[in-house]
């Protein structure tokens, strides 16, 4: 009876809890791409890095379709297409160049250097839409470029191609997460995620289509594994983003690289490399830093407004 009790209990907590919900939804995130991180890399490097990406996509994208079909709002703004289509294309490189990335170096190193992608999105915003640099937001960008200097250690190893394909990744992912940020505000889950298979199938065809390999029987099933993960993936981090701001989902994220550095070791024996995990909790401290900064800033601004009226 008591267990009874404790369920319902949570249950409630859930249910009446917006933050618990997008706590929930980013835990389970972070399961759910390491294990596409594992499919990928078992797979390794025996299929072209555009075309193992674009058979992930294209088969999500068969798996996701009829939930596109039933939840089709009926009319989408041309805005919202423009950023379907921006991401699609944002996102299409950029997983062309992790597969890439995670067939070459282990995956603790992939899942680390990826963190570095809020740094970018803060660069960005300075350089594009001319926000302010102003102090806080240099050091938490500093920090991020230190935390990537650890696992890099430039100088003292060499830097190799599978690093550089992820470290070109990192702003192409932070641009497609901040676009996905702003489609929530209008569509749903359902639609974003099943966009953005449709976008990155789109923009990785001509790639494919060059360095078309034939893949193999068991090759495709495992694909096809990982199409199902990674659409679950995207699905439970957009109603995260959805249920609970950045700055506490971000954090999160540092669980993945646990997962990955657990998963890397188990089973593929990859090196425990403390430097990986130092670099990575300074850059998802950076990160988190730079999110509630920008959280409280806008809080600050849009009361501002609302004394000024």
């Amino acid at each position: 009876m008591i267990r009874k009790g404790t369920q319902v209990t949570i249950s409630d907590s859930l249910k009446n809890s917006t933050t618990l919900q997008g706590i929930s939804w980013m835990i389970l995130t972070t399961f759910l791409f390491v294990a596409m991180n594992g499919i990928v890399r078992y797979l390794g490097g025996a299929l072209p890095a555009a075309e193992s990406a674009f058979l992930r996509y294209f088969l999500g994208t068969l798996i996701i379709l009829p939930m596109v079909i039933k939840n089709w709002p009926g009319y989408v703004s041309r805005k919202d297409t423009g950023l379907f289509l921006l991401r699609g294309l944002f996102h299409g490189i950029g997983v062309a160049l992790w597969f890439y990335a995670m067939a070459h170096i282990p995956m603790a190193e992939v899942t680390a250097i990826g963190y570095v992608s809020p740094i970018f999105i803060t660069i960005g915003a300075a350089l594009f839409l001319g926000e302010r640099l102003q102090l806080p937001r240099i050091l938490g960008v500093l920090c991020g470029i230190l935390g990537t200097l650890i696992i890099l250690r430039p100088g003292f190893q060499d830097i190799n191609l599978g690093q550089i394909a992820q470290l070109c990744a990192a702003p192409l992912f932070a641009a497609s997460f901040v676009i996905a940020k702003k489609l929530t505000e209008t569509q749903s889950s359902t639609i974003i995620v099943g966009m953005l298979s449709v976008g990155c199938t789109i923009t990785l065809i001509p790639a494919t289509i060059i360095q078309w390999q034939t893949p193999t029987l068991e090759q495709f099933l495992w694909l096809a594994l990982a199409a199902v993960v990674a659409t679950l993936g995207h699905y439970t981090m957009t109603r995260a983003l959805q249920a609970a701001p950045i700055t506490l989902t971000q954090p999160l994220n540092f669980l993945q690289l646990i997962w990955a550095t657990i998963l890397g070791i188990l089973l593929f024996g990859d090196p425990l490399d403390p430097f990986v995990l130092i670099g990575g909790a300074v850059i998802i401290g950076s990160a988190t830093y730079i999110s509630h900064r920008e959280l409280r800033r806008s809080r600050l601004e849009r009361e501002r407004r609302i004394a000024d009226i």
